[in-house]
């Protein structure tokens, strides 16, 4: 069984690794598809501008690394604080 401040260093991190994973979802999403996209339409991708390009298909790659990116580090911190799964 863990501790109270084991438990609340746990979510603390949990929940700072998800504030991270929600802020490059926005900037991601919105921003660069959105916010940023006359900006990033000056530059070409793959002859394409990047905006378009973000909005099409850059950030379905960027949130399927983010996925993976969250798993890795999620597993980290569960071994950190002793939570992982047998």
């Amino acid at each position: 069984m863990t501790t109270d401040s084991n438990a609340k260093a746990y979510w603390s991190a949990t929940l700072g690794l998800l504030t991270k994973v929600l802020i490059i979802w926005f900037l991601v999403s919105y921003g660069a598809g959105i916010l940023f996209a006359e900006a990033l339409n000056n530059i070409k991708f793959g002859g394409y501008p990047v905006g378009f390009w973000f909005a099409q298909q850059g950030s379905i790659y960027v949130f399927i690394a983010l996925i993976f990116w969250y798993a890795n580090q999620m597993g980290k911190i569960d071994r950190k604080f002793g939570m992982q799964e047998d």
